[in-house]
């Protein structure tokens, strides 16, 4: 692979990785009894989230704490967890889709709510669901350059405003089953935090190093999945097929660079669904067993799905496991990272 699309860090390390649980459980049994009546007006058979997409529930935010309260929760905790004084922390990356205005930024807000100093950098980065492993990488390059010590990365997302909205529109007497379809992958959502705190390897040798990212854009695609607070439109199969495709374009020109068809101790798979879970599983052949899965009760959590996945494997990783962080977005971006446990 040529250019820039694959790059190895020097000296880098994760410090701490904690998530916040969103409180209110939403079962899909509690959506499809909203939709009832269109599902029978159009003709639909209920059951489709947990049948095909195998999710049982996802959450909300309980009332009055936001995607923000939820990103900083899990901020303090990953800044406690690494002993990292926040003072010394040089750069504070958010990269969630779910925000509330278009300026100022979500990072300010967070970075706010953190008491972190005026010297810490803090911006957005969005990518749709692939946000956190570039906030990762672009933390890591910012730490191997030296220009900060440590970083924090955040991320924090709301289903609940989308999906209701979502709930209302597809209960309108017009809806018909190619809307319910289109609209099927915002039902998928969840909502979550989570946030990761880096630093320097060789003054944390208690950290878990990150090794090499490879990525891969097919931007042709970046009409199959449109979205916004209120309304996003997915082409399902489009999309799947897209992402395999880039997929395994970058995984056979990463091939040459890294080892990661063989030998790695976790592959930590973007959650969307037990159908795109098992078609990466089966396109790169690995192993199910080693591929965690965190959908089926908390739904597609969009950028945070990954770390939070990865903190729910920590206690069972052990010096020495790779990891592997299988990122993907639409629009259409993927990128694998790994990490040396």
């Amino acid at each position: 692979m040529s250019g820039n699309a694959t790059h190895r860090f020097g000296n880098t390390a994760v410090l701490a990785l904690q998530t916040t649980d969103a409180t209110r459980v939403v079962t899909s049994d509690a959506l499809d009894d909203a939709l009832a009546d269109t599902y029978r007006r159009v003709g639909l058979r209920p059951g489709l989230l947990e049948r095909l997409a195998g999710i049982r529930e996802r959450r909300w935010w309980g009332e009055g704490v936001t995607f923000v309260d939820g990103a900083a929760e899990a901020g303090a905790k990953a800044i406690s967890e690494s002993g990292v004084d926040p003072a010394g922390i040089g750069v504070m990356i958010n990269t969630s889709v779910s925000r509330r205005w278009l300026e100022p930024s979500t990072a300010v807000a967070v970075h706010h709510a953190l008491g972190l100093p005026r010297s810490c950098q803090n911006f957005d980065v969005t990518n749709a669901c692939l946000g956190f492993v570039n906030g990762m990488e672009l933390a890591a390059a910012m730490i191997d350059a030296g220009l900060v010590e440590h970083a924090l990365v955040v991320n924090g997302e709301d289903a609940q405003p989308v999906q209701e909205r979502t709930l209302d529109r597809l209960n309108q007497p017009g809806t018909g089953s190619k809307d319910v379809i289109a609209q099927f992958a915002t039902l998928t959502l969840g909502s979550g935090a989570a946030a990761m705190v880096l630093g320097r390897a060789d003054r944390h040798p208690e950290g878990h190093r990150l090794v090499a990212s490879v990525s891969r854009a097919g931007t042709e695609h970046h009409e199959l999945c449109v979205g916004d607070n209120d309304l996003m439109r997915t082409d399902l199969k489009g999309l799947l097929d897209a992402g395999l495709a880039l997929s395994e374009d970058m995984w056979a020109d990463a091939a040459a660079e890294v080892d990661w068809a063989g030998g790695m101790s976790r592959y930590i798979v973007h959650q969307v669904s037990k159908v795109h879970t098992q078609a990466m599983c089966d396109r790169f052949s690995i192993d199910p067993a080693l591929v965690p899965t965190t959908f089926p009760t908390r739904g597609n959590l969009g950028p945070a799905s990954v770390p939070y996945t990865l903190a729910g494997e920590q206690d069972s990783l052990v010096d020495g496991d790779r990891v592997l962080l299988m990122g993907i977005g639409s629009g259409l971006n993927v990128s694998c990272l790994e990490l040396a446990w």
